[in-house]
Order: C-alpha cells, then sequence, then structure tokens
C-alpha cells in the first residue's frame, strides 16, 4: 500500500484535469513535451509544468531520446491507490447491506400475506 505522503502527491496530481487528460494520452506511447502540448490549448512549459506534477508523483515516467525527451504514464501507480478507495466502496456497500436487510425484516414484519 502507498504511504501517506506518496498518496497524497498522486493524489494531487491527478486532481488537476489537464493531468487527467495527459494520462490518456501517454498510456500506451510515449510522447515528447511538444507533442502532447499539440492536444491542448495551452503552451508547451504550461505541459512541462503538468509532467513534472506526474513524474514526481510517479505517474509519468521519462527517458531521453537524444536531444528530445519522452513521457509515457506509469498506470501502475494509479493501481496503487486502488485498496486504499476501495475501503471506501467496500464499507459503504457493507452499510447499504445492512439497511436493505433491516428494510426487508421491516417489511417482513408488517406482511400480512406471506409468499
Amino acid at each position: 500500500m502507498l504511504k501517506y505522503s506518496t498518496m497524497e502527491q498522486v493524489l494531487r496530481a491527478i486532481a488537476e484535469p489537464r493531468r487527467l487528460e495527459i494520462l490518456p494520452l501517454i498510456q500506451s506511447v510515449e510522447m515528447s513535451a511538444g507533442k502532447i502540448a499539440s492536444n491542448f490549448d495551452i503552451s508547451r512549459p504550461a505541459i512541462s509544468q503538468h509532467l513534472k506534477v506526474l513524474k514526481v508523483a510517479g505517474l509519468v515516467s521519462e527517458h531521453k531520446q537524444g536531444t528530445m525527451r519522452l513521457y509515457q504514464a506509469r498506470p501502475e501507480k494509479l493501481s496503487e491507490l486502488r485498496p486504499y478507495l476501495e475501503q471506501f466502496w467496500k464499507d459503504r456497500l457493507q452499510v447499504l447491506a445492512r439497511e436493505a436487510e433491516a428494510e426487508e425484516r421491516r417489511t417482513k414484519k408488517y406482511d400480512v400475506h406471506p409468499r
């Protein structure tokens, strides 16, 4: 499981809509910052800043090819958040199940015509 400081970095990184849009672009292919920027109406330096945040959070890998830096998403880092997020879903499902069971008991209590 991710440490809280790492988890916080990841959550902050994906909290920005542009960064969420960048990740699918580079999910299965490496791209330069310029190529990524060509998909947006913001400057290349702004994209570079977003890539830096994603890289620090571990969501993007970077490697040099000649003079160019290529970026690719690291979706496995997002999957590390899954156990943390699922605990909320699991807890909520358990609450809903208890409420449904209680409602069923109440309904059966007042049901004069058993099925």
